[in-house]
């Protein structure tokens, strides 16, 4: 299994590889430089081994911050994607997951965060220790420098300072709780739960990001760490001379060193996160003004449970099966934008989305457009975006499992396939689908309902009735549908949800699944597409690697998980 992913996602392995390889390097290679280097000898003397996690961590602090915002610059992903269009798909596939390394990089911002903060911490203990110190160690004495001018190398020049006292009057101080703040928000605000159940939420602590680069950029403006300068470093070198700070009362006639003098490490935080900004502001001018074209919404359809679709059309709009948009509505809010998965084919001539009311956002779109009969409000779409699931049209047998609001995407593949299997499509090598939808109840999704029996309608017309086969399960079920059932044994149409296929109460037993298909098609290579959670993914892995023959003329299925 492990050999499988890494010939499908290598250019995946090879990014991960890479970046692993250079946060190692930058956290080892600052880390023994500021444990060993001479120019921060006195600076080691009071701090310690804190200065090199300080330092080390802050460099790679720089370098994720400068990664965080590549994988959401999507309409640059888009335009790679266009680019290397003559490559191959799975290197494009690939690009799909920017928002899982993004995830990545940002939890290693507040892996680092953490370490970059516990370090300072101590380093401020040890700097207001070494202030307060009356030993005659080199500590106290490097901390008593500022009193002979210019030349500090402890920042703290008062005995009455505490530690709390230095995070919020310094400039580094202030920045750093603010941005540790700004972090901390941000990254409890995207859990999976929070994003689906409370958008908006989500959405407006993320765009606590600009806050977060200009903390960055300011942070270390004031070079409270400092260390020798290059030319005091020549006329008195640490390693001859710092005896001589804490014996200054000895006979001094002759060869004697002067004080050492110190600077401040310039900031450089700007230097890393310039070009990746610079980009992300130009990528937010090309959604605005991709945003000002126009959107002409030609159908509005009610469905049951407060779904609602809409059916539009924008010049020049081009779309593949698998792909989604992002939708504005100014009337009710000018920032937010939120994501849907595209359930139109491109064989159709316009492109539409379900609405589903699940939080403030779309609870208000759909009132909007419920009680505004006669003027629609307007309506702002960028996109598509995500790479098509072309996949699923080049297997001969294909299982397709749909399960919760994963169910979305496979109304637009279903119906594409559909379309291309009536107009005798050279690219469509399908004979065979399995469809499988998961859902604890069907009320959300009766529109999707409503596709299956007009494509189950279609197909019996035209007298390719078995070229879809598809079971409902439905995993949480109360005694009234149970009722239900009972009474109705005997129809040929389903109780629950009126398909002539039978609803099935529970899990599926994959096992027999499985072995049913290969059982119909001994000599076929099956693809199986979820998209779903990846729980089942996993147990679909298994049950492909279990069911596929190891006689390379026999059944063989081939696992897809598709990233919506």
């Amino acid at each position: 299994a492990m050999g499988n992913w890494l010939v499908n996602h290598w250019f995946s392995a090879a990014v991960l590889a890479a970046w692993l390889g250079i946060n190692i390097f930058l956290f080892t290679y600052y880390f023994l430089f500021f444990d060993r280097d001479a120019r921060y000898f006195y600076t080691r003397a009071i701090l310690g081994s804190a200065l090199a996690w300080a330092r080390a961590s802050a460099k790679c602090l720089n370098f994720n911050s400068m990664l965080i915002l590549l994988p959401v610059c999507r309409n640059l992903l888009s335009f790679l994607r266009g680019t290397c269009s003559c490559c191959r798909r799975t290197l494009r596939k690939q690009l799909d997951h920017n928002l899982t390394f993004h995830k990545l990089v940002a939890y290693t911002l507040a892996l680092l965060t953490a370490v970059h903060t516990i370090a300072h911490l101590f380093n401020l203990e040890r700097y207001n220790h070494s202030q307060q110190a009356t030993d005659g160690s080199l500590p106290a004495v490097l901390s008593k420098l500022h009193l002979q001018g210019s030349k500090w190398l402890n920042p703290i020049h008062s005995n009455q300072t505490t530690v709390e006292y230095v995070a919020f009057t310094t400039i580094p101080g202030l920045t750093g709780v603010i941005i540790t703040l700004v972090l901390i928000l941000m990254v409890t605000s995207s859990t999976e739960f929070i994003r689906r159940n409370y958008f908006e939420v989500f959405w407006y602590t993320h765009h606590l990001f600009i806050i977060y680069f200009a903390g960055l950029v300011i942070h270390g403006i004031a070079g409270l760490v400092r260390g020798q300068t290059e030319e005091s470093m020549e006329e008195v070198h640490p390693y001859r001379c710092a005896h001589y700070l804490t014996h200054k009362d000895e006979d001094c006639s002759h060869n004697c060193c002067e004080d050492p003098k110190f600077g401040s490490i310039p900031a450089e935080s700007w230097k890393w996160v310039l070009a990746p900004v610079l980009l992300y502001i130009f990528e937010r001018i090309l959604r605005v003004w991709r945003a000002q074209q126009r959107v002409v919404v030609t159908k509005v359809v009610m469905h049951p449970a407060r779904v609602l679709e809409l059916q539009m059309q924008k010049k020049g709009f081009h779309m593949e099966v698998g792909q989604y948009i992002f939708v504005n509505c100014p009337a009710i809010s000018m920032l937010e934008w939120h994501p849907f998965t595209l359930t139109s084919a491109p064989e159709e001539d316009f492109f539409s989305i379900h609405i589903r009311a699940a939080g403030d956002w779309t609870e208000r779109l759909i009132d909007t457009f419920q009680q505004q009969k006669n003027e629609l409000p307007r309506i702002e779409v960028d996109g598509p975006f995500g790479t098509a699931s072309e996949d699923v049209f080049q297997y001969e047998v294909a299982m397709l499992v749909g399960a919760g609001i994963g169910v979305t995407p496979f109304a637009s593949i279903l119906k594409s396939i559909w379309y291309k299997f009536q107009q005798a499509d050279q690219t469509l090598k399908t004979k065979k689908i399995y469809f499988y939808w998961l859902c604890r109840d069907t009320g959300a999704f009766a529109w999707f309902n409503d596709l299956l029996a007009s494509l189950e309608q279609k197909m019996a017309e035209s007298g390719k009735a078995d070229f879809l086969t598809y079971r409902l399960f439905l995993t949480g079920w109360d005694t009234s549908i149970a009722n239900n059932v009972v009474l109705h044994f005997d129809t040929t149409v389903d109780t629950v949800t009126g398909l002539r296929h039978k609803t099935i109460f529970g899990r599926p037993m994959w096992n027999s699944e499985f072995a049913a298909v290969a059982a119909a098609h001994p000599r076929s290579v099956v693809g199986v597409f979820l998209c779903g959670p990846s729980a089942l993914a996993k147990s679909l892995q298994k049950s492909c690697h279990q069911h596929s023959s190891l006689d390379p003329r026999k059944v063989k299925f081939y696992f897809n998980k598709e990233n919506f």
